[in-house]
């Protein structure tokens, strides 16, 4: 049997939208970009990843507790993070066709197609003037003088006809209340770009209320929103995207010993979650490339249809979250280490990890074309845990006396498992839709089985090699729970 994995995006775009994962946003009206809706199976993976992961957060660590905070925030919050000031991106636009590119990507871009052509030397050229820029006439300046001086043509149309660089913020500003005046002023806020800051700003309430000692952490899932000029790559970069971090307050002189651990755990988890090593990697971020606030900071990478990209960053965010926002709101946000009888401002190890992406990881990771019998078999072979449907329940034909069996089957095992029961098609076309979904098991209710003397029993088929056993319908719960613990990606 020949498998094939997925090595086009387009593919899994497609997969996603006839099983139901994933729709473009506003589709009838023709769709907004990079805004997406997850669909009845988009909806069921998605939650059971963030459902294991709140899981191993939470419930398996006694010191740390959960929050959700607001979307909104007050915007000196913005103001003490750097957002306000500093989260912008560089942009420029082919005046030709009216796209508009990211400055540095577009060069990045150059540097590489250099490289493809072997010519080295002019790579590393171009590659030193963009770690330099902003050192000569001001970041925007220098990009531009980049872009004119080595000819860098549009992507798209080729053309060499660019507007200047400018500074483009990211935040989405809106205006509150019911007083806004419709325009800049004081009423001016903003969806929150990242959730990290709302668990800095309550990290005094959460320490005092739930009796929280250092080291502890906070944990969130939610919703962040940011106005990405280029946003492309199906769910990669959106411009609304669910994050799930955890801020891990720990006593400084120990944040390096804590980032090396959390990230050993992070990567852990993944491995867990069933991805494959092999797509897996650390990449740290040089120095050099590091963010203002951070002492250390590496990327968990997925090798994607797109290539390799950050699923999760590990960062150590030293003390400058809590500093910023003591310093901006007057208020004391220092620990008092009482067996050392000192007080300082903890460090920050965080783990960021996009929900969005952790989503298309799993679908392409999942994702596989066998040639069976001279057809090809599409199957999602992920993790059951994670499967949006554990099992279907078919009767092999639409006769009552089978009905009746696997509707109280279905009932029974609706209890413990999210089911799917379908009679419609033949029983291969009902197989196969359920390996398009990533449904790992599948019973057929037929004649042989409740005609049998003594106990009913029907045949349950499994997901990854389409074998079957016939089980006695008391043990079906008990068999499909061996499964799914014996279940390894190296055996799907």
């Amino acid at each position: 049997m020949s498998v094939t994995e997925l090595d086009s995006l387009d593919t899994l775009v497609s997969l996603a939208k006839s099983r139901s994962f994933i729709f473009q946003s506003s589709e009838i009206y023709g769709g907004l970009g990079a805004v997406y809706d997850y669909g009845p199976l988009g909806v069921e993976l998605k939650r059971n990843i963030r459902d294991l992961w709140w899981e191993s957060m939470t419930q398996k660590h006694d010191n740390i507790v959960g929050l959700d905070s607001a979307i909104f925030m007050d915007p000196k919050v913005w103001k003490a993070s750097g957002h306000l000031d500093g989260f912008n991106d560089p942009m420029i636009d082919d005046k030709q066709s009216n796209k508009r590119y990211r400055a540095d990507m577009l060069i990045e871009n150059e540097i590489a197609k250099l490289r493809s052509k072997e010519k080295a030397e002019k790579a590393d050229e171009l590659q030193q003037l963009l770690d330099t820029a902003g050192s000569r006439d001001g970041l925007c300046e220098d990009l531009y003088n980049i872009i004119m001086d080595y000819e860098i043509r549009a992507p798209e149309s080729g053309a060499f006809e660019w507007t200047e660089v400018r500074q483009f913020n990211l935040m989405f500003e809106t205006q509150f209340g019911a007083t806004s005046s419709g325009g800049d002023g004081d009423d001016s806020v903003y969806l929150r770009p990242e959730t990290a800051q709302g668990i800095f700003v309550n990290f005094k309430n959460v320490m005092d209320t739930a009796r929280q000692q250092v080291p502890f952490g906070i944990a969130q899932v939610g919703k962040a929103f940011r106005n990405e000029v280029v946003a492309r790559q199906f769910i990669f970069r959106m411009r609304e995207f669910e994050q799930m971090e955890m801020q891990y307050f720990v006593e400084p002189g120990t944040d390096g010993e804590s980032y090396d651990h959390w990230l050993q755990k992070r990567m852990e988890w993944h491995k867990a979650l069933g991805i494959r090593e092999e797509k897996l990697r650390v990449e740290d971020h040089p120095e050099d490339k590091l963010a203002h606030y951070a002492e250390a900071a590496a990327d968990i990478q997925y090798e994607y249809p797109i290539g390799w990209q950050e699923v999760e960053g590990v960062h150590n965010r030293t003390d400058f979250d809590l500093s910023q926002h003591k310093e901006f709101s007057g208020k004391k946000l220092s620990y008092y280490d009482q067996k050392k009888e000192e007080r300082y401002i903890p460090y920050v190890i965080e783990t960021s990890i996009g929900l969005d992406r952790t989503v298309m990881m799993v679908l392409a990771d999942a994702y596989r074309e066998e040639e069976v019998n001279g057809n090809t078999r599409t199957v999602l072979k992920m993790n059951p845990e994670l499967a949006p449907t554990k099992v279907g329940i078919f009767p092999l034909i639409k006769k009552e006396k089978l009905q009746s069996l696997a509707h109280d089957i279905t009932n029974e095992l609706r209890e413990d498992y999210n089911v799917l029961y379908d009679e419609s098609g033949s029983i291969g076309k009902r197989y196969r839709r359920q390996d398009e979904a990533g449904t790992p098991f599948c019973i057929t209710v037929d004649f042989d089985g409740v005609e049998s003397e003594g106990e009913d029993t029907v045949t349950i088929r499994y997901r990854d090699d389409m074998t079957q056993d016939r089980v006695p319908v008391s043990r079906l719960k008990e068999v499909i729970d061996d499964k799914m613990k014996e279940w390894s990606p190296e055996n799907s």
